[in-house]
């Protein structure tokens, strides 16, 4: 069975953001992300590059790795 990390990656997000009290337009305005772009990624439609997943992960204060698992 092959893992979707992008599906693991979107799911922790929105999980990440929503423990944090974080709404996606917060959490754009902090991370200097369009909100559209947040949505896009929490539904599967985009992929984030290693930049914006940083600024994300600095915003959220939870590393990097734990948007995998």
């Amino acid at each position: 069975m092959q893992i979707n990390y992008f599906e693991i990656l979107r799911k922790n997000l929105k999980k990440y953001r929503n423990e944090n009290g974080y709404t996606q337009e917060k959490l754009s305005f902090e991370a200097e992300i369009s909100a559209d772009y947040i949505s896009e990624i929490e539904r599967g439609k985009k992929t984030p590059s290693l930049k914006r997943l940083f600024k994300i992960a600095d915003v959220l204060k939870v590393p990097v790795n734990k948007f995998f698992e």
